[in-house]
């Protein structure tokens, strides 16, 4: 059997240009995602392409089976934990090596998907990480209006959320990694520790109203340090309907910022 690697921006885009290659239909080959595509996350998970591993099948009489079995090692999900300077190190060597022996069985077809057993995987998945930082948390799962709201509770919480929330912004990340690899439909979760989320919120607005006062003070503009698009979006929306000044943003993620300007 011929086997061909190729990347793209997508698994869509990487899986096609491998057909177009090989002059064949996706019925004629067994398809292995390698790996998943990233933009980058605050600067903590490298951008990088999708990669995936096509082999051609030996014969057509061979294509009727559509669905093929992955088992993709939890610990490659830890060890994209382990890229992230936000976690302590150690605590993450230690989740890679408690989680190794997890597998996670994934079909390409939709039939044996199912969205209760993703959100079981993607429970399951945080309190483990929590546990290998020596955190005991409970993790009640919500649904709301366009996303899964996990609410963590527990103590020392202040380790799990991070400076600015970034490592639960990280873990929320590998947490839709995890759910999504399971669902026919695409999950959105959220992630939230001791009402962090709305404290986070507030501060935000807090920091648009001050730095357009400030704008319209000195008459220049201001650049934000780096945000996430979630955060990005709470200062438009703060400032989207202020009077004096406007907000836009430039750059590319992970180092992506917010402008403010004068009208």
């Amino acid at each position: 059997m011929s086997t061909l690697t190729v990347s793209g921006k997508t698994i869509e885009e990487a899986i096609q240009k491998g057909l177009t290659e090989l002059k064949v239909t996706k019925e004629q080959v067994t398809v292995r995602v390698i790996e998943e595509p990233s933009r980058g996350f605050f600067g903590l998970i490298g951008a990088r392409p999708a990669k995936v591993e096509l082999v051609l099948k030996q014969s057509a009489s061979e294509s009727a089976p559509r669905v093929t079995e992955e088992r993709v090692k939890v610990s490659s999900i830890t060890e994209t934990v382990a890229s992230s300077a936000v976690l302590d190190a150690g605590k993450v060597h230690e989740a890679a090596d408690s989680l190794e022996h997890r597998s996670l069985d994934i079909q390409e077809a939709k039939d044996g998907k199912n969205v209760t057993s993703a959100l079981q995987e993607a429970q399951q998945f945080v309190a483990e990480v929590a546990r290998t930082m020596g955190l005991n948390v409970d993790v009640t799962v919500n649904k709301k209006r366009d996303h899964y709201l996990f609410d963590i509770a527990g103590e020392d919480l202040g380790l799990i959320i991070g400076r600015r929330g970034q490592t639960l912004d990280s873990l929320q990340y590998l947490t839709n990694l995890v759910a999504n690899r399971y669902s026919d439909q695409h999950l959105r979760i959220i992630l939230d520790a001791e009402q962090f989320r709305d404290r986070r919120r507030q501060t935000l607005e807090s920091l648009a109203e001050r730095l357009a006062n400030k704008v319209i003070r000195t008459r220049k503009e201001v650049v934000l340090e780096p945000m996430s698009p979630q955060e990005r979006k709470i200062i438009h929306a703060k400032l989207q309907d202020h009077s004096k000044v406007k907000t836009y943003s430039k750059g590319e993620e992970p180092n992506r910022r917010i402008v403010i300007t004068l009208k």
